[in-house]
């Protein structure tokens, strides 16, 4: 299973490097998204400034919903979809390989937007362990889900639409959870950040086991 997993990550990373879409499209979405933000609640810095950690993780989030689209989009042409249930491969290290290569986009894509932040919003990176923390279990809970409804909404027609329909209201959790710990983190307080990084590892074991079980017969649907 692992080694499969490595197998298809390196195939998905491979892609993207040679396409630089994440990035090329990606980050600056995300960085735009950003932007954005900050131009609609300026002059008012201290707001901006309170909002840092729930506009950080909106920001992911959109970002997230396009990485997941992308995988998926590849996988959809050509009779590849096929092609990976006929190849042998453990439909659980295909599951885990897909995850394991948004994953690493993702973690790019926050470490621009960490620093995108300090620029635009002027926050400070206090209670660095909690934010590492967070930010590692907090994209594992997005991407499990998503590489399940990413896989779901790949044989439809509609994909582009029905993935975030799936996939954001599951995911709405991750968000309060990771807003929280982030600006727990941000605010001095990291004891009181724990707590919901707690609760996102749950999360992210529930999705992952989920997958790990039923990627076969999501793939058989698709």
């Amino acid at each position: 299973m692992f080694r499969d997993a490595v197998l298809l990550a390196e195939k998905d990373l491979r892609l993207e490097l040679r396409s630089r879409i994440a990035l090329g499209q990606i980050v600056p979405f995300a960085l735009l998204v950003l932007l954005l933000f900050a131009f609609a609640v300026d002059p008012d810095r201290g707001l901006l400034s309170s909002l840092t950690a729930g506009l950080f993780w909106i920001a992911v989030l959109f970002s997230a919903v396009l990485a997941i689209q992308r995988s998926f989009a590849v996988e959809s042409g050509d009779g590849i979809v096929e092609s990976l249930r006929m190849s042998g491969l453990d439909p659980a290290g295909i599951f885990l390989g897909k995850a394991l290569a948004i994953t690493l986009q993702l973690l790019v894509v926050e470490v621009v937007l960490a620093f995108g932040v300090t620029i635009f919003y002027g926050a400070e990176l206090d209670g660095l362990f909690l934010l590492v923390a967070t930010a590692l279990v907090a994209t594992t809970a997005l991407v499990a889900p998503g590489t399940i409804y990413g896989a779901l909404a790949a044989g439809d027609n509609a994909r582009e639409t029905i993935l975030p329909l799936l996939f954001l209201p599951v995911v709405a959790p991750v968000l309060i959870g990771a807003t929280e710990a982030f600006g727990a983190a941000l605010g001095g307080s990291s004891s009181e950040g724990w707590s919901w990084l707690a609760l996102l590892a749950v999360f992210a074991v529930i999705y992952t086991a989920f997958g790990l079980l039923a990627f076969g017969s999501i793939l058989e649907e698709t």
